[in-house]
């Protein structure tokens, strides 16, 4: 994907996310000098990626010019401390785009501005390999062309989709932003099942990593639905089929995920304030 950028990008947090954006951003087109990178203290490997790329690093806000996007990148519980010092770049009206999880539009609006375009997004861990998922909300004052950039951006590291709901970013948080940890609980638990029932610890970890991310690459290339996939698998008065009617004939599966999304959701609300 190629990103049409006029203009300088400012990240501000090269952390895990913001780092994945960046690296996703630079192959994608943007230009080293076109990027301000704002993080006190980024990890090894960015360090390494700003110094090769000679990207401009912590340079003073106030002779920051002509910003077109500000890639709000820092962890929330930091943000209100962040924020107060990049209020000089909302002279140059550009798009703030958040990835922080439970700051809402109305916080940033706050800083910099009622009339400041600003769009809140929701990413995953996936983005790191360039699969991640990214739900947007934008308000009232983001313009086609803004809107555009931003999508880019994030399709840089994964599919992006668009709400204009901006509640809906709570059962997004839940569903996509923290679901990789429920994949990642699953394969932890059909490992440790396999070695229940006899394999030894290591390989049943191996069946559970493989099988795990097996399907999840079948999912992403096949055109079929989940519920066709399965279906697939699924031979009559077979193992599989042994195996659903415990987790899904029973519905124990599908009360615990809802339960899990709904907490989540919830939390997410409650983050937001």
């Amino acid at each position: 994907m190629t990103i049409a950028l006029e203009g300088r990008l400012v990240l501000v947090g090269a952390g895990k996310m913001g780092g994945a954006m960046l690296e996703g951003w630079l192959a994608g087109g943007v230009a080293a000098a076109q990027v301000i990178v704002l993080d006190p203290d980024p990890p090894g490997e960015m360090r390494k990626l700003i110094a090769e790329r000679k990207l401009s690093h912590n340079p003073p806000v106030a002779d920051i010019a002509d910003a077109t996007v500000v890639v709000l990148a820092v962890k929330p519980q930091v943000m209100g401390r962040v924020l107060p010092g990049l209020k000089p770049l909302a002279r140059f009206s550009p798009v703030f785009l958040s990835i922080a999880a439970g700051c809402t539009i109305a916080t940033f609006a706050r800083h910099f501005g009622a009339d400041a375009a600003i769009v809140r997004a929701m990413p995953n861990t996936p983005a790191a390999i360039g699969r991640g998922m990214s739900v947007a909300c934008p308000n009232s004052h983001v313009d086609d062309a803004q809107r555009t950039l931003c999508d880019g951006l994030l399709g840089a590291v994964g599919q992006v989709g668009w709400v204009d709901d901006e509640a809906l970013l709570d059962a997004v948080t839940a569903v996509s932003g923290s679901g990789p940890a429920y994949v990642f609980y699953l394969a932890e638990c059909m490992a440790e099942a396999g070695a229940a029932a006899g394999l030894p610890a290591d390989l049943a970890m191996t069946l559970a990593r493989q099988t795990v991310s097996g399907a999840g690459e079948l999912m992403y290339r096949s055109p079929l639905d989940a519920a066709t996939l399965r279906e697939n698998v699924t031979s009559p008065a077979g193992t599989t089929a042994a195996a659903l009617e415990v987790l899904r004939d029973s519905g124990r599966l599908k009360a615990l995920i809802s339960e899990a999304v709904a907490a989540a959701a919830r939390r997410s609300r409650e983050l937001a304030g």
